[in-house]
């Protein structure tokens, strides 16, 4: 009877180490799995971070110097193609959507008024254009979108403000919205809050008129955006 009684206490001994030994086991798998979770998340997250500030990236954005102010009423000749800056007409030109090119003396001086400055290349696909609108109409301050074609781009697409370009080559391009959103009326607005409207803004295209002759009795006024002003900036 002792020997009976012995080994079933050890046979339930036996039972209750398997048991334990099993529950850490599920123990182990069970952290183990969350862990290895936990990590894949925080990798994840890292990978999305680090890719989209990648994508984001504004370092080949170019940049340029140049003093404002400098209204002409001849056609000028610039160094840059879209020009960035510079000699410019006394008329901006009406921020808005152009099918056609426009004057680039008028559209630096909207640049000068805080504007960001969408051209592409004539024969960039329809469905492109289509989608270079949708970001321009959709992104940023509209009073301060203008887009147009420009012949003879060294990309397909280039946006720029005062003193700042980015060259692209499609309009899903991340670095697009992030342009418009760092640029547009930003720290090197010479003229933040200028509006790109008014009764003196140019609406024609280039195709249209040409650069305006100089007027014999007043010059445009430069009147302040009825939606920003120089302390909004």
């Amino acid at each position: 009877m002792k020997e009976k009684a012995q080994a079933r206490r050890e046979h339930l001994q036996r039972m209750r180490a398997e048991q334990k030994r099993k529950e850490r086991r599920t123990a182990f798998l069970m952290w183990g799995s969350g862990g290895a979770v936990i990590v894949l998340l925080v990798g994840l997250v890292g990978f999305y971070l680090v890719k989209q500030s990648r994508e984001t990236s504004l370092d080949a954005v170019a940049n340029y110097s140049y003093e404002s102010a400098q209204h002409v009423w001849k056609p000028v000749s610039y160094k840059e193609s879209p020009p960035v800056g510079g000699e410019h007409s006394n008329y901006w030109q009406q921020c808005d959507i152009y099918a056609k090119p426009i004057h680039s003396e008028h559209g630096v001086h909207s640049m000068e008024h805080g504007a960001i400055w969408i051209t592409y290349r004539p024969d960039l696909p329809k469905a492109q254009v289509d989608k270079l609108t949708e970001v321009a109409t959709s992104t940023g301050q509209q009073e301060y979108m203008l887009m147009s074609p420009f012949t003879d781009l060294p990309a397909p697409i280039v946006v720029s403000s005062w003193g700042h370009q980015l060259k692209l080559d499609s309009p899903d391009d991340p670095k697009l919205s992030a342009f418009i959103k760092k640029f547009q009326n930003g720290k090197d607005t010479p003229e933040p809050g200028a509006t790109c409207g008014g009764p003196d803004a140019i609406t024609t295209t280039a195709d249209v008129a040409p650069l305006p002759p100089e007027p014999q009795g007043q010059t445009p006024m430069e009147t302040l955006s009825p939606s920003a002003s120089p302390t909004d900036q």
